[in-house]
């Protein structure tokens, strides 16, 4: 089966074409595959169409051949999220085929092979990181949630913690946790990690989910209220 995967929740738009199999024992397989990623922060509606246009095309399949669509569900800014994730709603709703949303921290840990303790840093704009902390195993212990890097790195410091960091807010703020490793990548979310963690669900022709985005805060910008009265 083919599943696309999408994540726009950082400043990266990642996209991946999986060919996925099914082992005797149940387990994944993959297959043909084929990824794209460019960063830029203010284009992620435009580039997104471009990069499933690029994956479709390496592996010369129409978008009809699609089985699964996969996206990141965040955190992220509130613009940038959306797009991949109306985009993944819209394919799925228009191909008939089932969607499935993943976390964009655990995508981040989950392509990582370093082992380990880790904390996912994502940049979450306003001085602060969305965040969120993975045992050796890539199991979530804490998060996600969304902090200022100096008192995130209090409580990192306070409980003597002495794992890896990772993603792109671990490279931005990494000032604040010395003596810490960043880790050179993964520093964004990729394509072919978010198809990787709704992979079992594809397979076992799970049904479509509700594709809810983690903002973790209210949009900078907001519908005005009713004006208030000035006269008795």
């Amino acid at each position: 089966m083919l599943v696309l995967g999408l994540d726009t929740s950082t400043a990266a738009v990642s996209v991946a074409l999986v060919e996925l199999h099914r082992e005797p024992d149940g387990t994944p397989r993959w297959g043909r595959s084929a990824s794209w990623q460019q960063v830029d922060a203010r284009r992620h509606g435009e580039l997104l169409a471009t990069g499933i246009a690029q994956v479709l095309s390496e592996l010369a399949v129409p978008a009809t051949a699609l089985d699964a669509v996969a996206v990141g569900l965040g955190p992220g800014p509130f613009t940038g999220l959306r797009v991949g994730i109306v985009t993944a709603a819209a394919l799925s709703d228009a191909l008939g085929v089932p969607a499935y949303g993943v976390c964009s921290l655990d995508v981040v840990a989950a392509d990582d092979d370093g082992g380990g303790d880790r904390l996912v840093l994502a940049d979450a704009r306003r001085r602060e990181v969305y965040w969120a902390e993975y045992d050796t195993d890539g199991l979530r212990l804490a998060g996600p949630e969304v902090e200022q890097p100096a008192g995130l790195a209090e409580r990192v410091r306070v409980t003597g913690w002495t794992g890896r960091l990772l993603g792109d807010g671990a490279h931005r703020y990494a000032e604040h946790f010395p003596g810490l490793e960043v880790a050179e990548a993964p520093r964004f979310p990729g394509g072919e990690a978010v198809v990787l963690l709704a992979a079992g669900r594809a397979l076992a022709g799970a049904p479509s989910e509700p594709l809810t985005p983690l903002y973790l805060r209210r949009p900078d910008a907001e519908q005005p209220g009713a004006p208030k009265r000035v006269t008795a």
